[in-house]
């Protein structure tokens, strides 16, 4: 059994900054690539940021340069700096890791229960 969980999120003024985390404990013998989604009311989940196990790291557009991924491989903990929040980020953020739980199974997903980030003033 694998357990996750994801904290941080709120309410931020326009400008402000957050920072979420996630962390996966229990039956892990490798994670592969961790990393973040988001949606938006009556949309379709869409991905934002990832971390490879090398610390590679790859962002849509719309955060790029604001948005921060990282990982910690020691704590299966993955963190997303978000600065210079805007309206248009507010949404509900989801981690997500490609994780190995058992050695002689293939890695499968594994997701966050969500986290709510509104930037309003």
């Amino acid at each position: 059994q694998v357990q996750v969980v994801q904290s941080g999120g709120g309410l931020v003024q326009p400008g402000g900054s957050l920072t979420l985390s996630c962390e996966f404990s229990g039956s892990i013998v490798r994670i592969y690539a961790m990393g973040w989604y988001r949606q938006f009311p009556g949309k379709e989940r869409e991905w934002i940021a990832t971390v490879t196990s090398f610390l590679d790291t790859r962002y849509v557009d719309s955060v790029r340069g604001r948005f921060t991924v990282s990982r910690d491989n020691n704590k299966h903990t993955t963190w997303l700096q978000m600065n210079e929040l805007k309206p248009e980020d507010t949404a509900v953020y989801f981690c997500n890791a490609d994780l190995q739980s058992d050695q002689s199974s293939p890695s499968s997903d594994h997701w966050g229960q969500g986290t709510q980030v509104t930037v309003s003033s």
